[in-house]
């Protein structure tokens, strides 16, 4: 129903206000109403008409006939009622609304049309016209005190409106990125700001660990910042009680550690049932209680941002993903690069020495073997990396098969001195092997030729990248058992290899077991080789039962890499002086 004021009603309603026509009453049921009524700014009626007075006991006369102050049909909220009438009186446009009044132990809700009467040019309004129907009746207080409290109610279900669109406001804003930080710092801002709360705070929550860390937070500038911060959750029963039901958590502790004195709501965001994240929040005194629809409301942004939280998550880690793939291609790029250098480069020297013999461009017979040769090393030495390239394509497909069995250690070292020593004195450098003291064998389990493959390829290394000083290939016994991978065996032995060389970058020492990563594409080209050396000793070294570490201080400072290998027996130690060959 839609009223429109017009200059017409001052003529069938005086804007006297200290009497009404009562011929002017008379005129109320004409208008088509169900219920009609005037009244002036103060609420005070001036006249009243309502189809359903008898049935409800209740006379117009007696509601525009009020005596002694007694009040016989008022609005409920009386003064958000008069606020809307003042408001209406003086911007002169009508309004529509849905209001409850009270008359003796009854209420009745109502729709009402509430119209100003135009007063005479050059004064203000002072009267209303308000027309309406009834909605609902309620009999007694009891259900009155359920249906609607007074203006607590109003309070309330204003309040309740209000989050509702700080709900809205808080699931568009997550929606438009996915970046977590933006997430988590827009949540508790929104909170807190449309809140006024005087903390708020979000925490990642891992079911693999007992402990979150505070991640964003929201706070009053009087209050001690809690931004990453540890929080035990088993020491706080409120995470815990959230993170077990799913559900709102309301708690109230003296000396709370996250709010002392006062109330905390905390709410597990969840995605498919599985907590990510904690939303702790300090409830103000106006806020409390929160009703049944506040705290749906709480799950509901809970929800929101959990999902909002997994698919950022997930956003988060296939771009990773992607990053990592672009670069290993970069890698293989580099990598076949290298490689395609390494081959060719024997490659030409062993087509180059063969074309001079062919061509009879050897002197005599000992230039001709010289030649031979010397393309019978580039063969050696061509046939060492495609080893390394097949090894490692092996490994990678997961049908590289070891046959493990009991080898001796100082016939492994022996062999190892016999190939590295004259490659050190070649760079005038000192070559050690050294062997804990035993009155028997030392003996490992695994396989001889691979063993000796991973010991090659670290003192290899640690002669190429060495120019001055020396090597020191050492073992120990670690005595502790272990099985692998059904056998026990008494301990491990860890060989050592360390070098005075050129060393690695901490930032870089990550890269050096990586499938096709070097830690300095110069070096390949300064020093030669695939860098694939470390990748399959490393995993080469793990077939068999061991670890592969890698140690250096810096650039300048050398480097150590030790390996484990599983001890077939264990052997009696003597306490003799360490045996060493050295080799300069």
């Amino acid at each position: 129903m839609i009223i429109t004021a017009n200059s017409e009603l001052p003529n069938i309603f005086p804007q006297n206000l200290e009497s009404t026509n009562p011929k002017a009453d008379g005129l109320l049921p004409t208008l088509g109403a169900e219920l009609v009524y005037t009244q002036d700014r103060t609420g005070r009626y001036l006249s009243f008409y309502w189809q359903k007075t008898d049935i409800l006991g209740f006379s117009p006369e007696s509601i525009v006939n009020e005596c002694h102050g007694e009040e016989v049909f008022i609005p409920v909220d009386q003064a958000a009622y008069l606020e809307r009438v003042h408001r209406i009186l003086t911007s002169l446009v009508p309004e529509r609304c849905q209001c409850w009044f009270k008359c003796d132990r009854n209420l009745f809700e109502l729709e009402l049309a509430i119209c100003p009467m135009i007063p005479p040019l050059g004064t203000n309004a002072t009267t209303v016209l308000v027309t309406g129907r009834l909605l609902q009746v309620k009999v007694n207080t009891q259900e009155v005190n359920v249906a609607i409290n007074s203006s607590e109610q109003i309070d309330i279900n204003s309040r309740s409106q209000k989050h509702q669109k700080l709900v809205n406001k808080i699931t568009r804003n997550i929606r438009r990125t996915l970046d977590l930080d933006v997430i988590w710092q827009q949540t508790v801002d929104s909170l807190g700001k449309a809140l006024q709360l005087e903390r708020c705070i979000i925490c990642p929550y891992q079911p693999s660990s007992s402990k979150v860390r505070v991640i964003a937070e929201y706070h009053q500038p009087e209050r001690p910042s809690m931004l990453g911060l540890e929080i035990d959750v088993n020491t706080e029963p409120a995470f815990a009680q959230a993170l077990t039901t799913l559900e709102p958590v309301i708690m109230e502790v003296p000396g709370y550690n996250l709010c002392p004195q006062q109330k905390i709501l905390v709410v597990a965001t969840c995605y498919q049932d599985q907590a990510n994240a904690l939303i702790a929040i300090n409830l103000p005194d106006e806020c409390y209680p929160l009703t049944d629809g506040e705290l749906e409301l709480a799950t509901e942004v809970a929800d929101q941002l959990g999902t909002a939280i997994a698919h950022a998550t997930l956003y988060k880690e296939l771009e990773a993903a992607r990053q990592k793939a672009e670069e290993a291609s970069r890698l293989k790029s580099e990598f076949l690069a290298n490689v395609s250098h390494e081959i060719r480069t024997p490659l030409n020297g062993m087509i180059g020495f063969l074309k001079l013999i062919l061509e009879g461009m050897a002197d005599d017979v000992e230039e001709r073997n010289q030649f031979l040769d010397e393309a019978h090393q580039l063969s050696l030495h061509l046939l060492n990396i495609i080893n390394d390239i097949l090894d490692i394509a092996k490994i990678e497909a997961g049908k590289m098969e070891l046959v493990c069995a009991p080898v001796k250690l100082d016939e492994l070292f022996a062999d190892v001195e016999n190939f590295m020593c004259p490659q050190a004195a070649v760079k005038n450098l000192s070559f050690r092997m050294q062997l804990p003291p035993t009155s028997d064998d030392i003996i490992v389990q695994g396989n001889y030729q691979r063993l000796l493959q991973v010991m090659l390829n670290l003192t290899g290394n640690a002669i190429k990248f060495t120019h001055e000083g020396g090597i020191t290939v050492s073992a120990d016994i670690v005595v502790h058992k272990g099985k692998f991978p059904e056998q026990q065996f008494p301990g491990m032995v860890r060989v050592r290899v360390a070098d005075t060389g050129i060393g690695v970058s901490l930032d870089q020492q990550d890269k050096l077991f990586q499938l096709f990563s070097q830690v300095d594409g110069s070096r390949t080209r300064q020093y030669g080789g695939t860098g694939l050396g470390l990748a399959i000793s490393q995993k080469l070294v793990e077939t068999m039962g061991g670890e592969v570490h890698f140690y250096s201080l810096g650039e300048g400072l050398g480097s150590t890499v030790t390996f484990t290998v599983p001890l077939y027996q264990q052997p009696v130690m003597l306490s003799s002086t360490d045996n060493e060959s050295d080799c300069i």
